[in-house]
Order: structure tokens, then C-alpha cells, then sequence
């Protein structure tokens, strides 16, 4: 009788680990099962102490920082971790969403800043590009094509020719080169760059559209911003 080996199953890998500091109990829930579904492995933290001690004890992938914390705000606990050399790649969360607080965002160390509330596609989005990015660089540049933008300063130059954009139009150039060559629907930018949840009847969207195409795209320079007839908007680099 031939003795039978049963062939072994490999076990899943874990997913990215990812150390979650929120004290708001309801939130941390609900994005980490969302989290967890989608197979990062999620740690949470409720206040800035807590969570700072977590970052020295262990090696995460990511880390998703709340900016107002208990204990220890997040911009501290951030700027604690980057004088330490953990250059862990920090997502914050934040409900202020002025250019002044974004940049402080930045200034302390995080990589990416999202405006409370939002939708858990684009926090999942923000997460894998923060993944994606080398271990031993922080990216505080975009550069797509001929643009060039400094999240930091939140300066926009093209070629070298500096753009003057109002914040709300930064905001919509930076969602849309985020996504290049993806149709994005009035409805999309609405919710994602304008916050809303109800969508009113308005051509908000297309003259924000039209005030930034002109800035960007300058007469003779081939078109960036596209309109899709009938559907909506495309950042798209020609060949």
C-alpha cells in the first residue's frame, strides 16, 4: 500500500498592517471592519499616547492618524515619530479642511491629508498609494505629465509656468491628477471635492471646471482637462 501525502494549501498572507489612532469609538468601527474586509490587518489605538507607544512597540505598514486625539494630538504624536526616524507612511483625518491646516498636516510629517467626512473608497485609495510609495521617501510632490505640484506650499507650476489656483480649484486639480485617465462625474467631484452628500442641482462643477482648465491649459499647450460629452470630466496627458 503507497502511502498518500495530501497536498498542503498555502495560508493566505496577512494584509498590509496598519495601526489606526481615533477616539472616536463609532468611526474607528466602522472603517476598521471596512478595513478588515478588504484584508488590511488594523490595530486601534483611542488616544495619542496610546497610539505614539504602539508605533515605537511595533512595525506597521501605514498609519492612519486622527489630527484631534486625546492625551496627545496627532500632529505631536506624528512629529514625535518623525524625530525618531519612523518614516512609516501617515495618512491624517482631520475635520478641518483649510489649506492652513492640511499644510500643518504636512509640515508635521504626515504623507497625505483626508478631510472628514469621506467616502471609504477614497480612504482605501489613499492607503494602497501610500503603500505603493518607497519605504525610505515621503512624498510632498505630485508630477504628472508636464505639472508639477507642491502639496506642501500648495504651488502648481507647468513646465516651469507657476499657476495661481484658489484653494477650492487646488483641491479639484489635485483629485483629479490623483486619477488620471478615469472619467470623473460631476457627482464624484461634487462628494469627493466639495463635501456633499446631497446633490443639489447646480453647475458648481462646471464652472470650477472652466476657471481651472484655463489656468491650467494656457493657449497653444495641449489640453490636461477634458470633458467627457454627456458624463463628465478626464485629467488626461497626451502621448
Amino acid at each position: 500500500m503507497t502511502d498518500q501525502v495530501a497536498a498542503s494549501t498555502p495560508e493566505p498572507q496577512p494584509g498590509p498592517r496598519v495601526l489606526f489612532i481615533e477616539d472616536d469609538e463609532r468611526i474607528a468601527d466602522e472603517i476598521s471592519d471596512d478595513l478588515r474586509a478588504r484584508s488590511f490587518v488594523v490595530r486601534h489605538e483611542a488616544t495619542g499616547t496610546a497610539g505614539l507607544a504602539a508605533a515605537q512597540a511595533e512595525t506597521f505598514d501605514v498609519m492612519i492618524v486622527d489630527r484631534m486625539l486625546p492625551q496627545m494630538d496627532g500632529l505631536t504624536v506624528i512629529e514625535t515619530l518623525r524625530s525618531q526616524q519612523v518614516t512609516t507612511p501617515v495618512l491624517v483625518l482631520s475635520a478641518l479642511s483649510a489649506v492652513d491646516d492640511r499644510v500643518s498636516g504636512l509640515r508635521a510629517g504626515g504623507d497625505d491629508y483626508l478631510t472628514k467626512p469621506f467616502a471609504m473608497e477614497e480612504l482605501a485609495a489613499r492607503l494602497e498609494a501610500l503603500l505603493r510609495r518607497p519605504n525610505d521617501t515621503r512624498a510632498t510632490m505630485l508630477r504628472v505629465g508636464p505639472l508639477e505640484i507642491d502639496l506642501i506650499e500648495r504651488a502648481v507650476t507647468r513646465d516651469g509656468r507657476p499657476i495661481e489656483l484658489l484653494p477650492r480649484e487646488f483641491r479639484l486639480l489635485e483629485y483629479m491628477v490623483r486619477r488620471p485617465d478615469r472619467v470623473l462625474t460631476r457627482t464624484m467631484l461634487l462628494e469627493e471635492v466639495w463635501n456633499y452628500r446631497f446633490i443639489p442641482q447646480t453647475n458648481l462643477v462646471d464652472v470650477h471646471i472652466g476657471k481651472l482648465r484655463r489656468k491650467v491649459d494656457a493657449p497653444g499647450e495641449p489640453a490636461l482637462i477634458q470633458s467627457i460629452r454627456g458624463v463628465g470630466f478626464m485629467f488626461h496627458v497626451p502621448d
